[in-house]
């Protein structure tokens, strides 16, 4: 049996979707939600529903019985990670799971990310449990630019404070796919890859292509840290918030990002959604 945790996420969806369409039985597929209301769509594909909650340890126990492979999806809680993973890493541990698959961050052991501390004391929760294991270190979403996108697309102007560092982007649907790709592997071994897209990209390379596909001229403005998180307040976020937002163009302007790339292809065997194919499909709504 494979469960997927948070399965009515963004992330953990598609990888629930994914596994059907990719003719594994719907009885050997465990949905865990907290709301299983939520989830009425997976129900109706014939998909287990659990209910479990990575702050309910005694709710993890019953959800995991059974359970040969294991998705955590990492948390979106940030500061309360590491409580919670600890949760589902002892319950699985408990389940006899076979194998465990974990989203976690790019070079996440040595990353100065603002993300990373949580997910390396995640990777070193999963070492010491002695689980087999296959850490997935997703890189960055194309999702998160789509508010810049349309924003640049509408005033002409796009600001950051990466100074030309580098992501290796991908669609959501790429992350889940190479974690399909791995939960259905029968020959699968433990192993730690750089999970990201087919080519690097900046900010600056964003502005092009808006400007290349709406026709007009998008102004990048490369900001300094402080200056961006001004910029961010200025717009309506509050201060922890912009500062966590400018923390991570620092973390790109570090190379913190900056992986290699084709990680996600080499397990799906498929090239991974373009900048141009994204800003594509963000443009036409």
């Amino acid at each position: 049996m494979i469960a997927v945790t948070g399965a009515t996420g963004h992330l953990g969806r598609l990888v629930v979707t994914g596994l059907l369409d990719a003719g594994v039985p719907a009885e050997e597929v465990t949905a865990l939600v907290r709301d299983e209301s939520r989830a009425a769509d997976l129900a109706a594909r014939g998909v287990t529903l659990r209910v479990a909650d990575y702050t309910d340890r005694a709710s993890l126990d019953v959800a995991l019985a059974g359970v040969d492979r294991l998705l955590l999806v990492s948390g979106s809680e940030v500061g309360k990670r590491i409580a919670q993973h600890t949760a589902v890493v002892e319950a699985a541990r408990a389940a006899g799971v076979d194998l465990l698959v974990y989203t976690s961050a790019p070079q996440a052991l040595t990353s100065t990310l603002v993300l990373a501390p949580e997910h390396k004391a995640t990777e070193d929760l999963i070492a010491q449990a002695g689980i087999p294991a296959v850490v997935l270190r997703n890189n960055w979403y194309w999702e998160n630019y789509d508010a810049q996108i349309g924003q640049a697309a509408a005033t002409g102007q796009l600001a950051g404070s990466d100074h030309g560092g580098r992501a290796w982007p991908a669609a959501r649907a790429d992350f889940a796919a190479a974690a399909v790709a791995v939960l259905t592997d029968p020959d699968v071994q433990p192993a730690t890859v750089e999970l990201d897209g087919d080519a690097p990209f900046s900010l600056a390379d964003l502005a092009a292509e808006v400007g290349r596909q709406t026709g007009r001229e998008i102004a990048y403005s490369d900001l300094s840290t402080e200056d961006h998180v001004q910029l961010l307040r200025s717009v309506g976020l509050d201060e922890g918030t912009a500062g966590f937002v400018a923390a991570i163009d620092a973390g790109i302007a570090a190379g913190e990002l900056d992986t290699g790339g084709s990680g996600i292809s080499g397990l799906t065997g498929r090239p991974t959604r373009t900048l141009a194919e994204h800003v594509a499909a963000v443009l036409a709504g």
